[in-house]
């Protein structure tokens, strides 16, 4: 990815996550813009970029955190937002093993408390191991959970998959959590 796709993809996580206030817009129940409202709010505030830059940084992004509508008209995050927005994902039944990484500085709290969504709507999951180290290497040295979804879905915790794969969860006990060792 380009330097400069990579500045769009971040100024779109900023505005479709977490302050579209900041350029003038507005999301919708869904977390749904009007793609050409978007690009006119973008230019207006000084970070103008063409459709054609941003068709690229929805098919190129490694996390598929935007979608386009099925018509291509409006545009979202996929997950991760911390204004409210209903993201419409159905429940779903997870696999047995979900990961989730963060960094080891966190470890006595999230004994204590289990995963929390702090601020965003969901505590994030990933069935890759090679994904949740990555997360946890940007926030210090990575530490990672097995989360024992399975078993916590049996209990009768939900979870939900996001549009690009993501697995989200409301809240993560510590009695479903064992810390990968890399023997597992």
């Amino acid at each position: 990815m380009s330097s400069r796709t990579v500045k769009i993809s971040k100024f779109l996580s900023l505005v479709l996550r977490h302050e579209p206030g900041r350029i003038g817009i507005q999301l919708d129940s869904a977390g749904w813009v009007d793609v050409d409202e978007l690009l006119r709010a973008c230019t207006a505030h000084q970070f103008p970029f063409s459709r054609d830059e941003l068709n690229q940084v929805v098919a190129t992004n490694d996390k598929k955190r935007f979608a386009f509508s099925e018509d291509g008209k409006r545009i979202r995050a996929n997950q991760g937002h911390s204004v409210e927005v209903e993201l419409q994902y159905e429940p779903s039944v997870p696999p047995e093993i979900l990961y989730h990484g963060t960094a080891d500085r966190f470890l006595a709290s999230i004994q204590q408390d289990g995963l929390i969504k702090g601020n965003r709507h969901h505590v994030h999951l990933s069935t890759e191991l090679s994904t949740a180290i990555s997360v946890g290497q940007r926030h210090g040295r990575p530490l990672v959970f097995r989360v024992l979804a399975g078993q916590m879905h049996r209990s009768g915790h939900q979870f939900f998959v996001s549009a690009n794969g993501v697995w989200l969860a409301d809240h993560i006990p510590a009695n479903f959590l064992q810390i990968h060792t890399g023997e597992q």
